[in-house]
């Protein structure tokens, strides 16, 4: 027999099979002996109260034999001498495109301006070490996408999109760890991730699809209303009639050049803000309610959302034991990032604080620098965030060191002596962050701040620093298409694709998306 039940475990249980065993065997009334197998379903931590529990959905197999074990890995077909596709773009709108695309029987044909995911490292280190900005390989560009030195979140709220479980499947076949399965809130790690992507890649090299690095797009070559192939930066062309463009969020050449192109594209509200870093040690005493963290419990994450003026303030990309990073990808910018290792065993936890922003925000603020902007400009939001990474750049005096302050002291405008310890390698500079920003954003920033501190008891402190700015939290720009062709109304044969087309919100919820771009490919293929 079989069933379902829910387990309400001490975290020192949690991870113990045979006490698992025990507490199965009180809830369905049976000896712990008769239970054979625990398959498990669903993993949270319940922190609501003083006494933290770890819930843990699960199938109790008794009175028969365990079932059999993990379902094989899946198979990639050759695709060596198939129709091809044209995929833009190797994060995970990109790698996973391609891999249902070798699934559809059609050979993928990546085109990534940034190098493969470890010899980024080398271009990751200098921005670091030396504040060199690569505009080609960074923390956004290169194999794995923005993606690959994060935290590696798998939580999305994506499902209605697509099969999640798939992806998370697929990662798992490809060497993420099997817990991504079951935990509420699932991450691979910055250190495992690009072993992860390595292992796309092999996939689908083995199965006869090409990855082109250190080639950038420069063109889409269109002829008829229809995608005939791309130019690319040595000039040379890739011939194909269909064309998957997942560039990511940060790709601003690619939007420039639909502008130019008269290919319609259209501005999309982003949030902007900053990164708060706290000490871990007190992140974990709010949330566990305790001096001293359990071992047995992970690094204390949380998040919160409040509204100001209308407007939304609220954490983003939470990092609980992790690094604040360097995420520009051009010189003269400073955009700060988050990730963590798998293990999650940083002093640090840090996250985005953000705000929403419109065109008639970014139109306002323009106008008030006497500058003449188009204020129904698709780009107009994109020249925006341009304009404060750059305010932000002139605030760190130089390289990629960046602008921070103590969290009261920039709530109360006041510049701090020293902004304290941080994990951002590149250094930070003491800097009136309420100055820097324009004042709509600073202000929601403040109160929204305030508001968290009366949420989460302890987290309103000049322990805490905020360093400039966080920016790229989504695109600046959409791409539209048809909701069932996917492709665009203007242009047979692409297919805006991911975060950078506006659809979608990270690494699982783009890895969906490309998957759904590349059945639709198929279909069209089929006519």
């Amino acid at each position: 027999m079989r069933k379902t039940v829910e387990l309400v475990l001490p975290p020192e249980h949690a991870s113990d099979e045979e006490r698992q065993k025990d507490h199965a065997a009180g809830v369905l009334g049976i000896d712990a002996e008769n239970i054979s197998f625990i398959r498990k379903l669903k993993r949270s931590i319940d922190a609501r109260s003083s006494k933290i529990v770890i819930r843990l959905l699960a199938e109790i197999y008794y009175g028969e034999p365990a079932p059999a074990g993990f379902s094989p890995k899946r198979e990639y077909q050759s695709v060596r001498n198939s129709r091809h596709v044209i995929v833009a773009g190797s994060g995970p709108g990109g790698l996973f495109a391609a891999l249902r695309l070798i699934e559809l029987g059609l050979k993928p044909i990546i085109i990534e301006r940034g190098k493969e995911v470890r010899s980024r490292r080398r271009d990751l280190a200098a921005i670091n070490k030396e504040h060199i900005v690569n505009p080609e390989s960074n923390y956004c560009f290169g194999e794995g996408g923005a993606g690959t030195y994060s935290d590696g979140k798998l939580y999305t709220r994506s499902s209605k999109r697509g099969d999640v479980s798939r992806i998370l499947s697929t990662l798992v076949d490809h060497g993420a760890q099997e817990d991504i399965l079951i935990d509420a809130h699932p991450h691979i790690g910055t250190n495992k991730l690009p072993g992860v992507i390595t292992a796309i890649r092999k996939s689908i090299l083995d199965s006869g699809g090409e990855i082109h690095f250190n080639t950038r797009m420069d063109d889409i070559l269109i002829k008829d209303g229809k995608v005939r192939g791309i130019r690319i930066h040595d000039g040379s062309v890739v011939e194909g009639d269909a064309l998957i463009l997942a560039t990511g969020h940060s790709a601003r050449d690619v939007f420039q050049l639909l502008d130019r192109k008269g290919i319609r594209i259209e501005a999309k509200p982003f949030a902007l803000g900053l990164r708060i870093e706290h000490p871990q040690q007190l992140i974990d005493s709010i949330r566990y309610h305790c001096s001293s963290r359990n071992p047995h419990l992970p690094a204390a994450s949380y998040s919160f959302a409040s509204e100001v003026n209308g407007k939304g303030v609220y954490s983003f990309c939470m990092c609980p034991g992790g690094f604040i990073v360097p995420a520009a990808t051009a010189p003269g910018e400073i955009v700060v990032n988050g990730m963590s290792p798998s293990r999650r065993d940083s002093e640090f936890a840090n996250s985005g604080i953000v705000t929403a922003v419109d065109m008639n925000e970014a139109a306002g603020y323009f106008s008030k620098l006497k500058r003449e902007v188009k204020a129904s400009s698709p780009l107009l939001l994109l020249e925006f965030q341009q304009e404060i990474e750059r305010a932000a750049f002139g605030a760190g005096g130089g390289g990629q060191t960046a602008p921070a302050q103590c969290m009261v002291d920039f709530v109360n405008n006041k510049l701090s002596a020293s902004p304290g310890k941080t994990s951002y390698r590149p250094g930070i500079k003491t800097a009136p962050l309420h100055e820097i920003l324009p004042p709509f954003i600073a202000s929601r920033l403040q109160h929204g701040l305030r508001l968290s501190g009366n949420k989460m008891k302890g987290y309103f402190t000049n322990e805490a620093v905020l360093l400039g700015v966080e920016s790229r939290t989504s695109s600046p720009v959409r791409i539209p298409r048809d909701p069932l062709t996917l492709q665009h109304p203007e242009v047979e044969g692409l297919y805006p694709c991911g975060e950078g087309a506006g659809y979608a919100g990270g690494i699982v919820s783009a890895a969906v998306d490309g998957e759904r771009c590349a059945e639709q490919c198929k279909e069209r293929m089929k006519r």
